[in-house]
């Protein structure tokens, strides 16, 4: 039986922007575009509404921007994974909105196939990050409250941690550790609150600095 296409919401205050979107994504077999909002109001809304398995956020909306948006689905505990769609590449405009919780980000004028990979990669459980992000975020990252923590971890939660930076889906890691999907999950909970961390980005970004990467 054929899996379930990835369902998608287009959040974007440009109209011609969301149909350009939409006319690409519309034509891959795995993917469907159920719905669009032009602020990031709407956006919460129609998420909140639609449980869309991807979000594409722009950033600089009228109103509620992107990341204003996006904590708001992280306080509603929307488990729709974000990915920013933004013409800024400032890291000032990219990193608030991966520590608000976004699983990665493209560029408006990103190749249409590479933002069908990028889709499906967020949606694999998969963290975008260009290099030069992963380094400021590291920089950003020295004071946080896990750093000096990983003696809590226990054997097993390290190798989880380890194969997250790799950029690892939770059913890859329960595959190449010969484990549930379940237990995985347990286990990324865990490690989030062993480490004081809020999600899988900060987790990379910590084995990263730790040395725990493959």
């Amino acid at each position: 039986m054929a899996e379930a296409p990835i369902r998608v919401l287009l959040v974007d205050d440009h109209q011609v922007v969301r149909r350009g979107l939409r006319t690409f994504l519309e034509i891959q077999a795995d993917i469907e575009v159920v719905g669009e909002a032009g602020d990031g109001a709407e956006g919460v809304a129609r998420a909140e509404e639609l449980r869309p398995d991807v979000v594409l956020m722009d950033v600089k909306m009228p109103g509620m921007d992107g990341i204003e948006a996006l904590r708001k689905l992280r306080e509603l505990a929307n488990p729709a994974k974000v990915l920013i769609v933004t013409s800024f590449t400032e890291q000032r405009t990219v990193i608030p909105a991966l520590r608000a919780g976004a699983s990665g980000y493209v560029y408006k004028d990103v190749d249409p196939d590479a933002l069908a990979g990028a889709i499906r990669s967020v949606h694999a459980g998969h963290v975008l990050l260009q290099p030069e992000v992963a380094t400021a975020l590291l920089s950003q990252e020295e004071s946080n409250n896990g750093t000096g923590r990983g003696g809590t971890l226990t054997e097993r939660e390290r190798e989880v941690l380890g194969l997250i930076a790799d950029g690892r889906s939770n059913r890859e890691i329960a595959r190449a550790l010969v484990l549930s999907e379940k237990t995985v999950k347990t286990h990324v909970s865990n490690i989030l609150m062993k480490l004081d961390l809020a999600d899988r980005t900060q987790a990379a970004l910590w084995a990263v600095r730790h040395g725990l990467t493959g």
